[in-house]
């Protein structure tokens, strides 16, 4: 068998294959798939090993992060029926840019009724994206009532396992109903490490610089699941005071997930001390540090959008005044 034009036959032969490596060759075929094709890998899925199924939706995610015109949504929502929750909750995975509302009734079914908790955790996640879209009227608002009456009810029920509250936390931060405030406010003020950092990433996703206090407090906090929440809200909101605190982190800052945050997040929030920052680390970066270098190299970038944004609204903010004038 070639690898040099396989064709849809060829990649469901692998699958059935595990002497076969799944390689990159075959993936592009479950794009777009047609019913007829969709039909043949329905006869053939269950005499595929259940761990050679698991690959192979982790790889579609995989490619699809790599290659934006894939498009798997045909596929992904046929598995969101499959037997196997890890196999279920990849499909949701897979979907995650998908923006049609006829997906929200199916997402609410497993976010309330899965057996297992990862397809639930999944669903509970993906249903923030339409929260946001309802928030800018890009979804109706009965369907955007419906999502937020479901996380509100799990992020509220203490018989709910706690991870599932707080994914339906973190998605209803994206909400301007009151009671998101009031949930939020709520998780912050618990003891636990992770309730903190849910509440601080729902803080991000609120547009609502009121909670610049919670952020920046939290920019300091001890744990560093808390510090990378902290890190990553203080960026969404663009928050100017959280600038000086962040810079300082940068120079002592061990973990490299926060690291990485604070560094995009700054390019987030924009401003020269900020570009001068950016530009001695990338000289202090040794040849070889590649990965380092594009990740700062990609910052920088960012940066000259925002401050590009930044000047622009200035500068039609000013034209504004002198036509009121």
């Amino acid at each position: 068998m070639t690898l040099t034009d396989p064709t849809f036959e060829d990649a469901v032969k692998i699958l059935l294959d595990e002497n076969q490596e799944l390689v990159h060759e075959i993936f592009f075929l479950f794009s777009d798939i047609v019913p007829h094709q969709l039909d043949a890998l329905k006869e053939n899925w269950e005499n595929i090993s259940l761990a050679r199924r698991q690959e192979f939706v982790s790889k579609l995610k995989r490619e699809l992060a790599t290659d934006t015109l894939l498009c798997f949504d045909v596929l992904a929502r046929d598995l969101l029926e499959d037997n196997d929750p890890i196999v279920r909750s990849s499909a949701i995975r897979l979907l995650i840019e998908y923006q049609g509302e006829d997906l929200i009734p199916t997402l609410l079914e497993i976010a309330k009724n899965d057996a297992e908790t990862e397809p639930r955790a999944e669903a509970l996640t993906a249903l923030g994206a339409f929260v946001l879209r309802g928030e800018l009227d890009e979804i109706s608002k009965e369907s955007l009532q419906k999502i937020e009456e479901v996380l509100i009810k799990i992020t509220a029920s203490s018989n709910e396992k706690i991870e599932l509250r707080q994914r339906a936390l973190e998605s209803f931060g994206y909400s301007s109903r009151a009671e998101a405030t009031a949930l939020i406010k709520e998780a912050w003020q618990r003891e636990t490490a992770l309730w903190k950092a849910c509440a601080v990433f729902a803080m991000g996703r609120s547009c609502d610089e009121s909670w610049r206090d919670e952020i920046l407090h939290a920019l300091l906090h001890e744990n560093e699941i808390v510090r990378l929440a902290a890190t990553k809200a203080a960026g969404e909101l663009e928050l100017p005071s959280a600038r000086p605190i962040m810079l300082k982190l940068l120079e002592e800052e061990h973990d490299e997930d926060v690291f990485r945050a604070l560094i995009w997040s700054l390019s987030q929030i924009g401003g020269e001390d900020v570009r001068e920052y950016f530009l001695s680390l990338l000289d202090r970066y040794e040849d070889d540090e590649e990965a380092e270098i594009e990740y700062l190299e990609e910052a920088l970038a960012n940066l000259d959008f925002v401050e590009d944004a930044q000047d622009f609204n200035f500068l039609n903010y000013d034209a504004d005044e002198i036509l009121d004038d």
